[in-house]
């Protein structure tokens, strides 16, 4: 079974509530189960969240969930690329799948209500990558581990996750 952490923007609250239920449906269809739910105020509080959620050895995978509505100026735009940047360099950081099931920018917020397939499509994308990636994470942490115990635990338990999701 996957463990994921799921990170829910609230700011557009009427289309994220809907993402999060997809989400939640996803994970409950697929045979993962969402071990933590993080709600922020928007799209670009989310990394925080996502590093926390990345960091703990419960979690295998984070998903991101969130609506960016255009508006008057260019500011959806620095939103969607700042948070996107931020949350594959935590994914790459941490060797822990972060998915990013933001709709927009650029988009109505008509458009983002019809885009709440997104959480889903989330989820799906963090449980393909946590049953594909770990073996490389484990391979990287055996070819630079040292003989200290805790090292060693967290090799150990990491291996047993993977057993475990496949």
């Amino acid at each position: 079974m996957v463990d994921l952490g799921v990170v829910v923007a609230q700011y557009n609250e009427t289309v994220t509530t809907k993402m999060a239920a997809t989400a939640r449906e996803a994970a409950s269809d697929r045979g993962a189960q969402i071990v933590k739910e993080v709600p922020v105020p928007g799209v670009y509080d989310s990394p925080l969240a996502a590093d926390r959620l990345a960091r703990r050895e419960s979690v295998d995978a984070v998903a991101v969930v969130g609506a960016i509505v255009t508006g008057d100026t260019a500011h959806d735009r620095v939103i969607g690329d700042a948070t996107a940047a931020k949350l594959t360099d935590i994914s790459l950081n941490r060797d822990t799948p972060v998915t990013f099931g933001v709709s927009g920018p650029g988009m109505s917020g008509a458009e983002a209500r019809e885009r709440v397939e997104k959480g889903a499509e989330a989820v799906e994308a963090a449980i393909d990558l946590a049953r594909e990636v770990p073996a490389w994470v484990i391979l990287k942490w055996l070819r630079n581990l040292r003989t200290e115990s805790n090292e060693w635990n967290r090799a150990r338990q990491s291996l047993s996750r993977i057993l475990r999701a496949n």
